[in-house]
């Protein structure tokens, strides 16, 4: 696997490093040594897929509140997404920063979101499906989220959102969360 920074401290973007033959090619995609050698969580306790009927569809952004926190590898299988990830950790370099990074089927890239940071993707096809490896599992009650919109980040999709929920379309302001946890 090849493993590139991000401008997330802890987020990579991963790339399988294809062993071509007549037949195609063969690639690692998960290798938990080779994750904890970097620091990163290796810990594994479900996957997940999600499907994204139309183009434009927003999902995110996602966190969860200690101690559950979740360490995400998130990979396109179908279809394609701009995956976005937002330092929402405070003594972070990278604190309110993010990264985006385009996630196909085609091109089989992955993007590592480690705890503390918020999640969330841009479908950018029509029935996107996302697979996701999570280190926890969910906890209902731990789960947060940040606005897509939210100036604090100042997050530039590549496409219009067309469609999101309401849930994921109301989340409070960022700085109303930091002022409410300074109290």
């Amino acid at each position: 696997m090849i493993f590139g920074e991000t401008t997330v401290a802890g987020a990579w973007v991963i790339e399988p490093e294809r062993l071509p033959d007549e037949r195609g090619f063969f690639a690692r995609i998960w290798d938990g040594e080779e994750f904890a050698e970097r620091g990163l969580s290796s810990r594994l306790a479900q996957c997940s897929i999600a499907h994204t009927k139309r183009r434009g569809t927003l999902r995110g952004l996602h966190y969860q509140l200690p101690p559950h926190e979740e360490s995400k590898l998130v990979r396109c299988v179908a279809g394609a997404v701009y995956d976005v990830a937002v330092d929402l950790r405070p003594a972070s370099p990278s604190f309110r920063g993010w990264c985006g990074v385009e996630l196909s089927a085609e091109n089989r890239l992955a993007l590592y979101v480690p705890e503390g940071c918020a999640h969330g993707f841009l479908s950018l096809a029509d029935d996107s499906e996302v697979l996701y490896q999570i280190s926890g599992a969910h906890q209902s009650d731990a789960s947060r989220g940040v606005r897509w919109d939210d100036a604090a980040f100042g997050i530039r999709w590549p496409e219009p959102i067309l469609l999101t929920n309401d849930r994921d379309r109301t989340f409070p302001d960022f700085a109303v969360l930091i002022a409410g946890s300074a109290s």
